[in-house]
């Protein structure tokens, strides 16, 4: 095994886009993964593995087969039409299961081997995913569609990378708050197929006009643990003895390496954090945040060699749990109840240390850790006293726009 480590910047082009005031080289700035989905043809096994085993509750369910043409539902038989939103925290969703081959015949454009129902990045703010949809049509990526969708509610545009997954970058996404309702189907008025005009009402205003509507606030799914919550995780009782606290990174197998790293590079903006060389395979490893990556890119080539599913180019997905000692209990709790579990050569994990897979009933490996090694700018930076003069915009910095923040909604 090689490892690389980060390549030095390339000298900087001039910048073209105000970003909240700082130059950039695109007109969005990815803060974080935002969610992610696999699409499955046997729903009620999935259900059971991700919501009763992992712990992800259910936000919503929407089902595709009111938007079936009859020659399309006779593709089908008895495969499912309805699919699941689900969440770890007050995100609607960070995780969603789709029914597979309804999506097949309504969206036939995917290669077959893409069962990944989308991944998608967070940006800070509505003009963002605007501008972004506009670079990605300028530079000839292929875009599915912008606008807004319910349920989620949150603003965005869907960019195919070179091998066919869908991307999403996104703005905003409705909050379930602490009674766990979400948003009535009645508020579902304000979705949009195509990219907004600019600027939007807020959503503390559709709340506002909701109401004023008389619309019952609290007539949306509202999820309910059924399971007994006898476990002691941390002090509190829960119903398995750990809990999600954050999703990524995605893996990808993809066919050219190069290729897919130029685009979520030089497109996407991500940047590469390391590569490794492992068995004469170059994989790599890129970030968004300040976490040391949020993608990973490996060879198609390297699929039957990890004894991986071959239905999907999802290697796996990443979910962190909260500490060292639940991660251990999750594989015991895993093992327990039937879960395949397994392990990957660790030189495939740069920046994590343990972690198991868990694989569900389609094959879809899921990466379960605790840790992920975090990567901050190393410069010294100066304030500035002075209140008069500032410039109207500023160059970014290596981590401009990094570590946590508030992303909106905004209102």
């Amino acid at each position: 095994m090689v490892v690389h480590a980060e390549r030095p910047a390339e000298p900087r082009t001039q910048p073209r886009y105000d970003v909240g005031g700082v130059l950039l080289d695109r007109p969005f700035r990815i803060r974080r993964l935002g969610h992610f989905g696999v699409n499955v043809d046997r729903m009620d096994e999935a259900l059971h593995f991700y919501r009763d085993l992992l712990g992800f509750m259910v936000s919503d369910e929407l089902d595709v087969g009111g938007r079936l043409t009859p020659e399309q539902r006779s593709q089908l038989g008895s495969k499912p039409t309805a699919g699941y939103f689900m969440r770890y925290g007050t995100d609607h969703h960070a995780f969603v299961v789709f029914p597979r081959t309804a999506f097949a015949v309504m969206r036939p454009e995917p290669p077959s081997e893409i069962t990944l129902n989308q991944i998608t990045w967070q940006v800070g703010s509505l003009a963002e995913v605007v501008e972004g949809s506009r670079f990605f049509e300028e530079r000839g990526v292929r875009v599915r569609r912008s606008g807004r969708d319910t349920p989620g509610s949150n603003w965005h545009t869907y960019p195919f990378d070179p091998d066919g997954h869908v991307n999403e970058l996104y703005y905003g996404i409705e909050q379930v708050g602490w009674n766990g309702y979400s948003k009535p189907r009645a508020m579902y008025n304000r979705g949009f197929g195509e990219r907004p005009p600019l600027p939007q009402m807020s959503e503390f205003a559709e709340v506002q006009t909701a109401m004023a509507d008389h619309i019952d606030l609290e007539s949306g799914y509202r999820f309910v643990e059924t399971a007994p919550q006898t476990f002691d995780v941390d002090g509190i009782l829960l119903a398995r003895p750990f809990k999600i606290v954050r999703i990524g990174p995605v893996r990808l197998f993809v066919q050219d390496v190069g290729r897919a790293r130029e685009f979520y590079e030089t497109v996407m903006g991500l940047t590469t954090s390391a590569t490794v060389t492992w068995n004469g395979h170059e994989c790599v490893f890129l970030r968004s945040n300040t976490e040391h990556h949020s993608l990973a890119l490996y060879p198609l080539s390297l699929r039957g060699t990890l004894g991986l599913s071959a239905h999907t180019t999802l290697m796996s997905f990443g979910l962190q749990l909260a500490n060292y000692r639940q991660l251990r209990n999750a594989l015991a709790f895993l093992r327990d109840r039937g879960v395949e579990v397994r392990s990957l050569p660790p030189e495939l994990s740069p920046g994590i240390d343990y972690s198991f897979l868990a694989i569900d009933p389609e094959g879809h490996a899921m990466q379960l850790y605790y840790y992920m090694q975090q990567t901050a700018g190393a410069s010294h930076v100066e304030g500035v006293e002075s209140l008069d003069g500032w410039p109207e915009t500023v160059e970014p910095r290596p981590d401009t726009f990094g570590g946590e923040s508030y992303l909106g909604p905004w209102g």
